[in-house]
């Protein structure tokens, strides 16, 4: 209860100091404008060092791009996620924000809230392939309603089936699974064959990895309203939907007949031991098959071992939606050239520089996804994936990790053998009165 107030009163503090600044709530933030009058000026702009080492030309060509637009100079000053959010809290509430700046996901909807961030939507149709953004990263940036954007997609990561191609061989499958049925007869055949191996997991679902059980049941439910959905200025839970339940029973079959996983852990570990040989199969994000297999934590030698597809769904050619993570893109509404800010970032959104962003991490819209595809065999999985229906956390700011622990709890407590629809009732309850204030 102390970490719940808290969490409120530091989200107390941002809206009051917000409220008292120009820009206000979200309701009334201030509307951005697109500048091109940049000669002699310089903007900032602060983004995470993972473009630095992966996609540092593309940062390079959007500033070569804006100064011969603009006459604007930028200055790119790099950012950690270690403590970023206690810097970024402090700039949003004071003189010195960047005119352009990096958030995660699933930060966004506090400053939006806060009125932290320009109004993006009426120039949002200015933006290349806005009408395409990829759905769950979209949404995290806009408004608790859905009606209005604050914040751009920037990239994205996705959740797939990683698994170890020379056991399911063995065992004698030879095709990758394209259906659930089909994943389900394969994982048969693997557990089978490996009766022999302690504490084997034809596929490692550890009870309290809520993400991918809730995956499950977005397969049914359908990925809109994940947890719970805003009605009016209310949240109201979904988790008790009867089709929400069904999927979760499905994932809970899974679990139960294939995994060892026990029911008070979480994926944290999973990479590590699927790297000791005893998991033929996890559902993980796609960099994880580098965590299997790194030469200090894992095992180089299975490589070559193992593979990725999006995990089957229910029907042929459909896949259980995924959750997407990534990152987004906006304009503090105290920035000293908001305008400059905004074309910056329209700028390095552009398709000219998502598709060469592409070659190193999803883009942030789903047209563009089939050049990532095209940039290596291993990024076919996630790129299906993301193209595929995902699914997002509550967008709200008083999500918190204590939903995300009382949700793994609850998880966990289903493959312990508690009633599905009791368990999730329970939570269902907590996390909208969390939600609610």
């Amino acid at each position: 209860m102390n970490r719940k107030i808290a969490a409120v009163a530091a989200i107390a503090t941002v809206l009051v100091a917000s409220a008292c600044s120009s820009s206000g709530s979200s309701g009334d933030s201030k509307q951005a404008t697109l500048s091109t009058d940049g000669k002699g000026k310089k903007i900032t702009v602060w983004l995470m060092d993972d473009a630095q080492k992966g996609w540092p030309g593309v940062v390079e060509a959007a500033k070569a791009e804006f100064k011969e637009k603009t006459g604007a100079d930028v200055d790119i000053q790099w950012q950690t996620w270690t403590n970023y959010t206690t810097k970024l809290d402090t700039a949003l509430l004071s003189g010195n924000a960047p005119d352009m700046l990096e958030v995660g996901n699933t930060q966004a909807a506090k400053y939006i809230e806060a009125g932290s961030f320009v109004d993006l939507t009426g120039v949002k149709g200015q933006f290349e392939n806005s009408d395409k953004w990829l759905d769950s990263l979209a949404a995290s940036g806009q408004s608790g309603d859905g009606t209005k954007t604050y914040a751009v997609p920037y990239y994205a990561g996705a959740r797939v089936l990683i698994y170890r191609k020379d056991l399911f061989e063995a065992a004698g499958v030879k095709e990758a699974p394209k259906t659930l049925g089909e994943l389900k007869d394969a994982l048969t055949k693997v557990k089978a064959a490996n009766a022999s191996t302690p504490n084997f997991s034809a596929l490692y679902l550890p009870g309290q990895n809520w993400y991918t059980a809730a995956s499950f049941g977005a397969g049914t439910f359908g990925v809109k309203g994940i947890v719970a959905k805003k009605d009016g200025d209310k949240w109201t839970g979904t988790l008790t939907d009867p089709k929400f339940i069904e999927g979760v029973k499905a994932w809970n079959d899974l679990q139960k007949e294939f995994s060892v996983g026990g029911t008070t852990t979480d994926e944290a570990t999973q990479d590590a031991l699927m790297a000791k040989g005893n998991i033929a199969a996890i559902v993980g994000a796609g960099w994880e098959v580098g965590s299997v297999t790194d030469p200090k934590a894992g095992d180089p030698s299975l490589k070559d071992k193992l593979a990725t597809i999006a995990l089957p769904g229910a029907a042929a050619g459909s896949t259980t939606p995924a959750f997407l993570g990534g990152s987004d893109l906006a304009v503090p509404a105290k920035a000293a050239n908001a305008g400059l800010g905004a074309t910056f970032l329209q700028i390095y959104t552009n398709t000219k520089q998502q598709t060469e962003l592409a070659k190193f991490a999803i883009p942030n819209a789903k047209n563009l996804v089939a050049a990532y595809k095209a940039a290596s065999p291993a990024n076919k999985a996630t790129g299906d994936a993301a193209e595929g229906a995902t699914w997002f956390i509550p967008n709200s700011p008083l999500w918190s990790g204590a939903d995300e622990t009382a949700l793994k709890n609850a998880f966990g407590a289903i493959a312990a053998g508690g009633d599905p629809a009791a368990e999730l009732k329970k939570v269902q309850d907590t996390v909208v009165k969390d939600l609610n204030g």
